[in-house]
This record gives structure tokens, sequence and C-alpha cells, in this order.
């Protein structure tokens, strides 16, 4: 993209004109949460203002309105991830509760004592405890598949761990920390090779990659939407039709039901199976809004332009002394994680904070990870389309007069 492009782009983002302890903001922490372009936020007042109502049980004209918005906001979903049928895209929470909501309905209706799960060294702390809690709950076992020095997976040892015992196999598209764009495609077909289905956490992969779940054959694939430009508290789960057929609902209430008596419910059709209780219908609108956005620019351009900003980074971080890398995968998202020396990541973040410069630092919600890197965590860079080779240039100016304060 070019820079007329980019600065056209800055202007959709009203929040890149604050001032951080009067410095410009530099926003390098977007693997937290993105910012919002201006048309997103006036979705959200449009909706509040305009056509606010409880969706799918009124037959009245609000109420119509609304329901056609978040029913459009699934087909667009569905468009979005390439999915089959707009049934197979369930509205959550986020990402969080999309694998909470198949580790239970998936344990409770294919799991007993003595069965396996799989996942890997790197996720993220949410597709990590809700197997833990689906082991514990019914007396299975967690296996974890390593990763080499790079940070990329050892697919020959998650091929010694599948076994007849292997009930689901649950990794991330693209690490949060390390940025590693995994090989998802090849997981996925050596675990269907021994009938074995695969959830995908794409809260990473989403905003920065073109993601086809029909061409990658995911039975299960998750995002959140505020990592993709939109509000928090909207998320997606795309499960396969067998599989969402298969499992029992996640939770009960208004909704997801079709009959209730006192003696028995009988349960609503996909997808309502698994929303019960009144939706985010405002923030499922916003979220179409938000991949329309997206789409406008091409999810390709911000790919390339986001390795682009990314492989800069990379380049001048290295001139500064004592620079330690932790994901040198070749193939990595917009994510760079670093150490400096011995310094405490905190001590780093919290004195460019000071510099207006944004960064997270920590085990970044992956302490298994930072544990076996044997670090305390690390410092990390996450880029987005909307930021700029200027940035990274203060970034790095701001990082070295750090080091130099705290050596």
């Amino acid at each position: 993209m070019t820079k007329e492009k980019i600065e056209e782009i800055r202007q959709d983002f009203p929040i890149l004109e604050e001032k951080i302890y009067n410095k410009p903001l530099i926003y390098f922490d977007n693997g937290a949460t993105t910012q919002k372009p201006r048309c997103v936020v006036e979705k959200i007042e449009f909706s509040y203002y305009h056509q606010n109502s409880n969706i799918h049980r009124g037959v009245h004209y609000l109420s119509q309105k609304a329901t056609e918005a978040h029913e459009a906001a699934r087909s667009k979903v569905a468009r979005f991830l390439g999915a089959s049928k707009r049934e197979e895209i369930i509205f959550t929470r986020g990402t969080t509760e999309a694998i909470n909501l198949v580790a239970f309905s998936f344990g409770e209706a294919f799991c007993k004592a003595g069965d396996e799960v799989i996942i890997s060294v790197m996720e993220h702390h949410s597709n990590i405890v809700p197997w833990q809690m689906l082991c514990e709950r019914k007396g299975m076992t967690l296996r974890v598949i390593p990763m080499n020095e790079k940070g990329e997976l050892k697919l020959d040892v998650l091929q010694t761990l599948m076994n007849e015992r292997t009930k689901i196999i649950s990794v991330t598209h693209v690490s949060n920390v390390l940025g590693t764009i995994n090989p998802v495609k090849e997981i996925i077909r050596m675990a269907h090779e021994k009938n074995i289905p695969v959830l995908i956490d794409g809260a990473q992969a989403v905003p920065h990659i073109h993601v086809d779940v029909q061409d990658l054959d995911a039975d299960f694939y998750v995002f959140s939407g505020h990592k993709i430009y939109a509000p928090t508290g909207i998320g997606v789960l795309y499960g396969k039709e067998k599989w969402l057929n298969a499992i029992p609902p996640y939770q009960g209430g208004g909704e997801m039901i079709q009959t209730v008596t006192f003696e028995k419910t009988t349960y609503n059709e996909l997808p309502f199976k698994f929303e019960a209780g009144t939706p985010d219908y405002i923030g499922s609108a916003a979220l179409a809004q938000a991949l329309e956005y997206v789409e406008g620019i091409g999810i390709q351009n911000i790919a390339e332009y986001e390795h682009e900003l990314t492989k800069y980074a990379e380049l001048r971080l290295k001139e500064i002394e004592g620079m330690r890398f932790f994901g040198t995968s070749n193939e990595k998202s917009a994510v760079v994680s670093f150490l400096v020396g011995n310094i405490h990541p905190y001590d780093i973040g919290m004195l460019l904070d000071k510099l207006g410069i944004a960064v997270r630092t920590g085990h970044h919600c992956a302490q298994p990870l930072s544990d076996a890197l044997g670090i305390p965590g690390t410092v990390r860079a996450s880029f987005a389309f909307y930021n700029t080779k200027e940035e990274i240039d203060l970034f790095i100016e701001a990082l070295k007069r750090v080091v130099m304060m705290l050596n």
C-alpha cells in the first residue's frame, strides 16, 4: 500500500491523533486489541439510535430491522470465512467463550475417562484452561505438541501423540507471542487421516491473513471481533454442521429452544441452538461493518503491508545491542517479541509508555510458553495496517534511549 493510502486509512481512526504524556500515540499493541475505525463506531451509534429492539421475537418494525441486521451479519461472517452455510456461524462473546463452548459441549457428547486432548506449547490460556477443565471433569489426559528453537511446531511429534484415545486437537493458527503462522491445513490433514476433529484458534490470524475454513477443512474455527477492528464482546464460532448437530447446547435459556414444558425441553435448530438469551445484535452489526472495512482495504494488501512493517521492525531492532528475538519462523504474522539483555520487559514497557509508545509486556496469557523458553515474558510489538515505518523509527529511537537508561 502507498504512503498516501496509509495516511488516508489513519484518518479513519481518531484515536491515533491522541497525545500520551504530550507525545503522539504510537500504538503497537494490536495483538491485544485493535483500534476501531470511525465507520464501526458510527454503526454502533446508528444501531442504537435507529433500530434498537430485541431480535427474533417481535412482529414490529424495529425488531424486524434489528433481526435483519443481525442475520445479515451472520451471512457476512460466513462469506468472510468461506463457510458453506450461514447456519454454521455461531455468535459468541469472543474466542474464549467459543473455545469453552466446544470444550464443554464436545466433551459432553464424545469424551470419557482415559481419552486425550492435544494442544500445543504455544497456546493462549484461552486454548489451554478449557481443555484442562474438560480433562479434570472427565478424567482425561492433555497432550502437548512441542516446538523447535525457531518457534515452529514439531509435526513429527504430533504424529506420535495421536492415537485411538485422541478425541480432539486444538491449536492456534497464529501464535500471539511468537507470531508463528502454524501449518494448520497440514495439521488438520494429519488429524483427519485418523478421524480426529480439529479446532483452530484464529484470534490472531483473521485480522492479518486470508482464512477459508473449507479450504482448511477445519471442524471448528474461532475468532474475536475486537482483534479485527470490531467492538469487544462479540466473537464467532464456526463449526461444521455435522458437529454442531451432534453436540448438546452449551447454555440454556431463551432463543435456543423450540418447546419448553416442565417435563421436557426440545432445542432449536442451528444456529440458535447455541445462542441462549439476547445476543449482542449491536455488536454483530458492528462486526459486519468491520469485516466490510477490512475487505475494502483487501486482506492480501493488509498481509503484504504488515509483513513489510514486521521485517522493517526486526531489521531496525537488530541495531540494539543485546537484542534477543523470540519467534523466528519463516512464516510469521505481524508480531515481534523480544528482550534486551537481562532487562525486565516490564521496565522497558513502562518507560516506552512515558514516551507515548504502547507495547505489551509479560507472558501475554501464554505462561507455559514463557516457561518453555525460560524467560519471565517478552516485550511485544504487534502491528496493524494503520501503523507506519516512521512510527517504527520513533519506536527504535525511544527504545535505544530506554535501554541506555536501564543499563
